[in-house]
């Protein structure tokens, strides 16, 4: 097999252990330990937490110690470990303890597979690689949530630990399974692998004084602010509208993950065509049409084009963020410290995004709420508007750039 069908394979198995058990640790702790509201939230929110606190030191971690491939099977054992403990504990330090561990495995996941792919394919290839890789990704977890709904009904809620358990085993075997050459170390971090000696790495105050980078950084969390939180939104508005509240969540959620795998594979194609940047604009100017939509629509058959537009946004966004983050911090040896403290920032909004939208419902009711998440993708869509217009051509300037090329080459022939 050759190495990106590795990767394919990694990237599918990958899919929903991220974050270990994620939305199915509240419904088991409810259902087995008969724990609150309260105590899961709680639990929730330290684990979650503290895993954006660990993105950056990862994203060090992954730059440094040069070795994906190792980084990707550790991180696999984490998740494993954290998620097979989490059976037979009962208090909350057990949960929290097994929990976090999951949880800093899909952290460092996430970096080191785009570090193995950067290595694996290069800066020029990896625009069209990452969008494979989320499209497998989102591929793995329809595949994965597909086995626990069948296999709930048969073997119970603990069938999910089994599948989880199972695709990290899964993965694990795949990395090992791929050749140690495949992949170049200089590329994975960020550096040119022709130069004779590896340059030194840029410093703290140079990456993180750079302003594009802190615009991208706020805008990515203005966009999750008003993204994060809008389904859980819309599921609370459905509980008044219709009869059948959770049976139409779970199908929007199918319905955008199934987008995604589409939507994914186009943007990796497109973000040479037609720019990295224009893609993170598309990404913005869907959110506020999303939120429009789940404001002024009750119907739920027509609000699933509303989660069409969730599977758009998040599916742009998945690929072109780490191919922006590349773009901006080539040659600089920190590619994954920085992408791992812009994930940190963007989880942040994310994480904000819920109580955002449950505050805006109190103060100005359903449809207030959602045209205020919609004005974070506004606000979002400003910076990265203005992220485009100084950090990449222009498609007017790229076609002239091409025809003057041409001309200087007709000019070179006519005087051979």
């Amino acid at each position: 097999m050759t190495p990106t069908t590795h990767l394919a394979l990694i990237n599918v198995f990958i899919g929903d252990i991220q974050g270990g058990l994620g939305p199915f640790l509240g419904t088991w702790l409810a259902q087995q330990r008969q724990w609150s509201p309260s105590e899961i939230g709680l639990v929730t929110t330290l684990v979650g937490g503290g895993a954006l606190l660990l993105s950056g030191p990862f994203g060090a971690l992954v730059d440094r110690v040069e070795r994906p491939r190792l980084l990707v099977v550790l991180s696999c054992a984490a998740i494993l470990a954290g998620t097979l403990l989490l059976m037979p504990a009962h208090g909350f330090v057990p949960v929290l303890a097994a929990q976090f561990l999951a949880a800093a495995g899909g952290t460092l996941l996430l970096l080191a597979v785009t570090a193995l792919t950067l290595g694996i394919v290069g800066k020029e290839a990896f625009p069209r690689q990452q969008g494979r890789n989320q499209a497998f990704n989102h591929l793995g977890i329809l595949f994965a949530a597909g086995l626990i709904t069948l296999g709930t009904a048969r073997f119970g809620p603990a069938v999910a630990f089994w599948v989880l358990g199972a695709m990290a085993a899964a993965a694990i075997a795949a990395t090992l399974a791929m050749p140690a050459d495949a992949w170049n170390c200089r590329r994975s971090f960020g550096w040119k692998e022709e130069d004779e000696q590896a340059p030194d790495r840029s410093s703290y105050s140079q990456i993180f004084s750079d302003t594009r980078l802190l615009v991208l950084a706020v805008a990515l969390a203005l966009f999750q602010l008003g993204n994060g939180g809008m389904l859980t939104l819309l599921g609370q508005k459905l509980v008044h509208t219709t009869s059948d509240p959770v049976a139409w969540t779970a199908r929007y959620v199918m319905v955008a993950q199934l987008v995604m795998v589409p939507v994914a594979l186009l943007a990796g194609s497109l973000a040479d065509r037609r720019g990295r940047r224009q893609l993170l604009i598309a990404a913005c100017l869907v959110l506020p049409v999303r939120a429009a939509i789940c404001a002024f629509v009750d119907d739920p058959t027509w609000l699933i084009l509303a989660e069409v537009l969730d599977g758009v946004g998040s599916g742009i966004i998945g690929v072109a963020v780490p191919v922006v983050v590349a773009d901006l911090t080539w040659g600089t040896g920190r590619t994954q410290t920085v992408l791992g403290c812009v994930n940190a920032v963007q989880g942040a909004g994310g994480a904000l995004s819920a109580w955002y939208g449950g505050l805006a419902q109190g103060w100005l009711g359903w449809t207030g709420s959602f045209l205020a998440l919609g004005a974070a993708g506004v606000a979002a869509f400003g910076l990265v508007w203005w992220l485009a217009a100084t950090t990449e051509e222009s498609g007017a300037q790229r076609r002239h750039a091409r025809r003057t090329a041409r001309r200087e080459a007709r000019t070179a022939e006519g005087a051979a």
